[in-house]
């Protein structure tokens, strides 16, 4: 079966957010535009990489191009609205890609899908290929890229509190920790 492939090109929006509670939350990648939204759920570990990588990139981009690119992305894109709802999940993430573009001096970013066999595995991010997981490909400014950094960083940011003691995530009823021999903190 082909591949679905969501592309945005551009998108009026693209964000990192989540539902849920700390501690029991569900990340999603949302990308809309077009009259319609398309939403991907992936790890709060997987959010935190695409912005380290993402802000990698655009500072390599920066220091050794001629492209014009922000240090901190312009007040008037900064989103901190909730997900469009209703947050419905197209796949979950198996695998982030992310490119610089410099005909178009614009980021690529991918989130394929988890491969349901080792023929979809295959497929690297980026692909053009028929057939493999299903995609979300997103091509963002760099604005809107330095601004997706900065909520995706809030997204994570915004968890449990670490315990001053192990820096495990304390649950509003505290927890179980190693410091403490074993006792509830």
């Amino acid at each position: 079966m082909p591949r679905q492939v969501f592309a945005f090109d551009p998108p009026s929006r693209f964000v990192a957010g989540t539902v849920g509670q700390p501690g029991d939350r569900t990340f999603y990648l949302q990308a809309s535009g077009g009259g319609r939204t398309t939403s991907v759920a992936l790890e709060k570990v997987q959010v935190q990489v695409l912005a380290e990588r993402l802000e990698e990139l655009l500072e390599t981009v920066r220091r050794t191009t001629e492209a014009d690119i922000p240090v901190v992305a312009p007040r008037e894109l900064e989103d901190t609205a909730p997900l469009d709802a209703p947050v419905e999940e197209e796949f979950r993430v198996g695998a982030l890609g992310l490119a610089w573009d410099g005909d178009t001096v614009r980021v690529v970013i991918e989130a394929l899908a988890q491969p349901e066999d080792e023929e979809q595995a295959a497929v690297e991010p980026l692909s053009d290929a028929e057939e493999g997981p299903d995609v979300l490909r997103v091509v963002l400014t760099a604005e809107l890229a330095r601004a997706f950094v900065k909520r995706a960083q809030r997204v994570v940011a915004a968890g449990r509190p670490p315990c001053p003691l192990c820096a495990l995530p304390l649950d509003p009823e505290g927890h179980i920790c190693p410091r403490q021999n074993g006792h509830r903190r």
